[in-house]
């Protein structure tokens, strides 16, 4: 069996100004990064943006259950969905997350799909791909720099150097930066002090970038960024250091949706990286927008599982830029569904209908959350090569139970052929959702104090009793209600593995407490981070990263990246 670097190493990728005209982009629209990338000129987006002339497709949104090590293929089952889309004959785009270097040289692996649904060229797309996480790195690290420079020369503004805010950020797993000491070795090195190291995807600067409509958007965003406080207690900003112009430089050309290709040459705009875990786990609002505009179908995910990226993509992404899916369909596979229900992953090839069924309370808990956002979702199952028929079955009869179709795909093995039921589907359920004029609607009203919001999600979504937060989460939050943000919305850090705070909680927990640990202001994303358990903003390493096993030949031919 081929490994999907080997699938994607025998690929045969057509020029990118070919993939472009499937959905009306000609030369003079690209920017182009070799034969098989390019970015979108700026000019091609505002026509295209400010057209109101021009009806946007139909957005599809792919989200899943909780993630186990069974893998549930989120990312395949949307590339495979797209590409049956296009065998339909209908004319779709992709609009995916950039994947970070920290999980494809850790333990997650990438987000370019597998087996025969992937986007291509998956090694560069994996890796550096067009800059856009490097650039971004870069706009962070200049503001600290410029922060600590300012402090150096005379600190004008007062910055209290205990309540620095914004954190340094690399775009790999380093446990080691999450707690260091910086500027030692004499006062030639600047005012020693604690410094905190983000992983790049979960730094303020990526939310922004992808929540920006435009530059001008960008800047404006850039400048609310509160990266400090004074002596009397007040937000000093980004803008106070006229920071904007620079860092705004640094971003311009990764404002600019990437445009790859699928195994089977289906447009796909690759844009943006934020963690569902830890940020907000979606691909960039301006790279929707354009597909959106270019697609009458457009397939795009929300990270992790819905309880963590669906409820983002509605409540953040959703809430800002006004982009509400046509149809939410949830991926489960029968592997995730006998994890959830008990069994060890080396036994996952057994058949199990008793463990099928108890496992089965974590898809339903993700359907019942998945409606409450005014939307009737329908099941994937991504199947694989050993799941038994009659589990296959056993997964539509209790889906059926909860009034919800469960459509099984092949993705992985077929491509789009294996996932053309999944399309005929989806165009069903667009159409469905249309006659029934539901209004899709976000969790909880702006106007609700900070605490309420925490606690809507947590014994709405999260099926917990209550809430408990630490003095210092309880303190922040009422220095941030003080200086005027309560109306913001939440985004939940928490792990990706359990609908609650606690990884080891399988299935659908209930009645427990769910504990905020701490609270971070992302003023210029427009959001209010709350961390929960024991869920980190910069990963760790595994015993055995997978950077060790990845190696690059003399031909410049990647092997062993998944």
């Amino acid at each position: 069996m081929l490994s999907d670097i080997e699938i994607s190493n025998q690929a045969k990728p057509r020029v990118i100004k070919t993939i472009a005209k499937k959905i009306n982009l000609f030369p003079q629209d690209l920017e182009s990064y070799g034969q098989y990338k390019a970015k979108i000129r700026r000019t091609k987006l505002q026509e295209l943006l400010k057209d109101s002339t021009r009806p946007n497709g139909k957005l599809i949104l792919v989200t899943a259950l909780t993630p186990t090590a069974a893998g549930e293929g989120k990312s395949t089952v949307s590339i495979g969905l797209a590409d049956g889309l296009r065998r339909l004959k209908k004319k779709v785009c992709l609009s995916l997350r950039e994947p970070s270097l920290g999980p494809c040289f850790g333990i997650k692996g990438g987000a370019t799909g597998g087996g025969m649904s992937q986007i291509i060229p998956m090694d560069e797309i994996n890796l550096n791909f067009t800059g856009d996480i490097h650039a971004i790195t870069a706009a962070n690290n200049l503001l600290c720099a410029l922060i600590d420079n300012h402090i150096k020369f005379g600190n004008e503004l007062d910055f209290n150097i205990d309540k620095i805010r914004f954190r340094r950020c690399v775009d790999l797993n380093d446990r080691a930066l999450r707690d260091v000491t910086i500027a030692q070795g004499g006062t030639i090195n600047g005012t020693p002090r604690a410094e905190h190291f983000n992983i790049s995807v979960a730094s303020e600067i990526m939310a922004i970038l992808c929540l920006a409509e435009n530059l001008s958007d960008l800047k404006e965003r850039l400048n609310k960024i509160v990266i400090g406080e004074n002596s009397q207690g007040k937000p000093i900003f980004a803008r106070d250091l006229k920071a904007t112009g620079a860092m705004a430089a640094i971003l311009k050309d990764a404002m600019l949706p990437n445009l790859v290709q699928t195994l089977e040459h289906t447009p796909a705009f690759v844009h943006g990286g934020p963690f569902a875990n830890i940020a907000h786990g979606t691909s960039s609002v301006i790279a929707a927008r354009t597909a959106l505009k270019l697609a009458d179908y457009v397939v795009t995910e929300a990270g992790f599982g819905a309880d963590l990226g669906a409820e983002k993509f509605f409540d953040i992404f959703g809430r800002k830029s006004g982009l509400f899916p046509d149809a939410v369909i949830l991926v489960a596979t029968v592997r995730a569904l006998k994890m959830h229900g008990g069994v060890k992953k080396e036994n996952l090839s057994e058949e199990n209908i008793e463990a099928v069924r108890s496992g089965f309370a974590n898809l339903r808990k993700h359907i019942e959350n998945l409606r409450q956002f005014g939307i009737e979702p329908f099941v994937a199952i991504n199947r694989f090569t050993s799941d038994s028929l009659k589990e296959l079955r056993v997964v539509q009869g209790l889906c059926m139970q909860e009034d919800v179709e469960a459509v099984i795909t092949e993705g992985w093995e077929k491509g789009g052929e294996g996932c053309i039921d999944l399309a005929k589907t989806t165009i069903k359920r667009i159409k469905l959702n249309q006659k029934m004029n539901d209004k899709q609607h976000v969790l909880y009203d702006d106007s609700l104090p900070l605490k309420a919001k925490i606690e809507k999600i947590a014994t709405t979504i999260y099926g917990a009793k209550d809430v408990s937060y630490t003095e210092a989460s309880e303190a922040e939050l009422a220095k941030l209600t003080e200086w005027g943000y309560s109306d913001l919305p939440i985004c939940i850090a928490k792990t990706q593995n359990s609908i609650s705070h606690d990884k080891n909680w399988l299935g659908a927990p209930s009645g427990y407490t769910f504990p905020i640990t701490e609270i971070r202001l992302s003023s210029g994303a427009g959001f209010v981070v709350a961390l929960s358990g024991e869920i980190n903003t910069m990963p760790g390493l595994p015993r055995h990263p997978a950077a060790m096993d990845i190696d690059v030949d003399d031909n410049g031919v990647i092997t062993g990246l998944f």
